[in-house]
């Protein structure tokens, strides 16, 4: 792919253990909004937050998001830089490489959750990541940036480097977009409790991939 001055790309990282219809409705929210070149997932390896491990295995992660997100508009890429990676994986480290591939022209929007949002001052070098990539977050109606949900510290950084879908698309890195019409709350810890009673949740889990975890007996045990 060649880089050109308006080149963008969205990011989706992630444990995907498993992928579910919420990490599919935040990609195609942000495709309509950003029109993006190409919609890049990564899955996690080593998260250094879940300190249980993952229930899937990397190959099987991986098979899932094919699955999830084979019908995408966008051209989908799924990089397995954090699964090859030895040691804990770090978004910073992430955004690093990535930029280092496609070039300091081109755009990278970085797509989170409000939970990750809420959490983002724990994460390594959590200011740096704006040095590369742009900050993206899709929430539920009602969510505000104020200090019972999010640092104080995360919400001013939020707010001043607030910019539009336009600029987002057209600069390389260092704005944020906060969408509260995302009406989606789907946890992948009670998706997991439901799969282990023998409950198959079609209404949390894309088709293709619940008929996948049937198969191979996941989080079943």
């Amino acid at each position: 792919m060649g880089v050109t001055d308006h080149l963008c790309i969205t990011v989706l990282g992630g444990s995907f253990d498993p992928v579910h219809r919420g990490h599919v409705a935040l990609a195609g929210y942000f495709a309509k909004l950003l029109f993006p070149d190409q919609l890049r997932i990564i899955p996690a390896g080593n998260p250094w937050q879940k300190k249980n491990g993952l229930r899937a295995s990397a190959q099987q992660r991986i098979d899932m998001l094919r699955i999830a997100f084979a019908q995408q508009a966008v051209p989908t890429v799924i990089d397995e830089q954090e699964i090859r990676r030895q040691g804990a994986s770090y978004t910073i480290d992430t955004l690093r490489s990535l930029r280092a591939e496609i070039g300091p022209a081109a755009s990278i929007a970085f797509l989170i959750g409000a939970d990750q949002l809420q959490q983002l001052d724990t994460w390594k070098d959590w200011r740096q990541l704006f040095d590369f990539a742009h900050i993206c977050v899709a929430s539920r109606p009602g969510f505000i940036l104020d200090p019972a949900h999010v640092p104080p510290e995360v919400a001013r950084e939020f707010v001043r480097r607030a910019g539009t879908p336009e600029q987002i698309r057209t600069t390389p890195h260092g704005l944020t977009y906060l969408t509260t019409n995302l009406a989606i709350n789907i946890s992948a810890t009670e998706i997991r409790a439901a799969l282990q009673k023998g409950q198959f949740p079609a209404s949390l889990i894309p088709a293709g991939v619940l008929d996948y975890i049937k198969l191979h007996h996941l989080y079943q045990t």
